[in-house]
């Protein structure tokens, strides 16, 4: 049987281990690309939000109005993004991703989560069970201390 201790650090391990192998595969599938960290981040934030302005993607990545600007104009003139009047304001600009920006992140994702098939792959339909139910267990514990609002974008372990 699993001590109470053992499973904090298991888990902690866990994340440590899957944190450093899908950052460490993402990164270098985006330096393969030529785009720096910054831009594939604004990418990934307009993919999960559908649309932002310029004032989201500046306080989002932390970083002046000015410097997301001319990151946005660089990606729209790559074709990743498109630029739109706000509806609600004339003023204020909306950023989507375009077709080519969204096949980008769509692969991005295949390339940092191919580990992790080839994980599954190792182990039978009794352990794949197991580690379902497990990871059914944290996202229910995952969503009350987030909160659902915050998770809405990411796919449940189960599905």
């Amino acid at each position: 049987m699993t001590s109470v201790v053992q499973i904090p650090k298991s888990l902690r391990d866990w994340v440590e281990i899957t944190t450093h192998r899908t950052m460490r595969d993402q990164a270098h599938y985006v330096k393969s690309l030529g785009f720096s960290m910054p831009q594939f981040f604004m990418l990934m934030r307009v993919y999960y939000k559908k649309q932002c302005g310029i004032s989201d993607l500046s306080e989002h990545m932390e970083i002046t109005t000015a410097a997301a600007s001319q990151t946005v104009e660089k990606l729209v003139q790559g074709g990743f993004l498109e630029r739109a009047e706000d509806p609600n304001d004339r003023r204020a600009k909306q950023v989507t991703l375009s077709r080519k920006g969204r096949d980008l992140i769509e692969k991005s994702m295949i390339e940092r989560f191919r580990w992790v098939d080839e994980i599954f792959a190792r182990i039978n339909a009794e352990e794949r069970a197991k580690v379902t139910e497990a990871l059914t267990i944290l996202w229910n514990a995952v969503q009350q201390v987030e909160g659902e609002k915050d998770l809405a974008n990411i796919s449940h372990p189960s599905a």
